[in-house]
């Protein structure tokens, strides 16, 4: 089942589209057997745009293939919780210009480790209908045991993962169509000093790109 963003809706109606569309998220795995590729994503913000980017990078030697990027007009506020109606648009917009087959998505951002279990991870894989997760930077939702982290009723909702040769941690939970086990595993994969490759890939991307666009428009520095 795919699923749309709507581009105008309230923060009200926004959290009751969450508490609806969450029991949707499948925590049953579909990752090929021989993954090959993987999508990261990325966005920031400039100017009342949104700037996302998305990279298709191989599996095996986390080398890219291919990049695009995609821009849309952020129609929705900053609200803790609601990132996926400020970032979804030109985050989706972005991987799907890649045109890419059979992969794995990796977000920048949590998905059931969400205070509604539906974070912006799990928008990105009910809309692309494709396994998808979420790695982010700090922890948004639930207490942590050990590396784990729970829910209210005790359940885990995220893995804590320390980065190679570093103090910092990322916190990675299910976002559609995989485990958190094979989430893990993808995860680890794909990790480096600053995180995964293939969110650091966009990361990058969405940055020289954001300051190319403010240098050619001192108007908006």
């Amino acid at each position: 089942m795919r699923i749309r963003i709507p581009t105008r809706i309230s923060p009200q109606d926004a959290v009751a589209l969450q508490e609806k569309l969450a029991p949707l998220v499948s925590e049953v795995s579909e990752v090929p057997l021989n993954l090959t590729r993987i999508v990261g994503c990325d966005a920031t913000y400039f100017d009342g745009r949104t700037l996302a980017a998305a990279a298709l990078v191989n599996y095996n030697d986390l080398q890219p293939k291919t990049f695009r990027m995609a821009t849309e007009r952020t129609r929705f506020p900053y609200v803790p919780g609601l990132l996926a109606f400020r970032e979804a648009p030109a985050v989706l917009r972005a991987i799907r210009a890649l045109r890419a087959e059979s992969y794995v998505c990796l977000v920048d951002a949590h998905g059931l480790a969400h205070p509604r279990r539906f974070g912006l991870a799990c928008f990105v894989g009910l809309a692309l209908d494709r396994p998808t997760i979420g790695v982010a930077k700090s922890l948004l939702y639930g207490s942590t045991s050990g590396s784990r982290v729970l829910d209210e009723r005790g359940s885990q909702v995220a893995e804590i993962i320390p980065l190679p040769k570093s103090r910092k941690v990322i916190y990675v939970s299910v976002g559609h169509k995989v485990s958190l086990k094979d989430a893990v595993k993808i995860a680890k994969h794909c990790l480096t000093t600053r995180g995964p490759v293939p969110i650091n890939l966009e990361h990058d991307q969405v940055t020289k790109r954001k300051w190319e666009i403010k240098k050619s428009n001192p108007a908006s520095l």
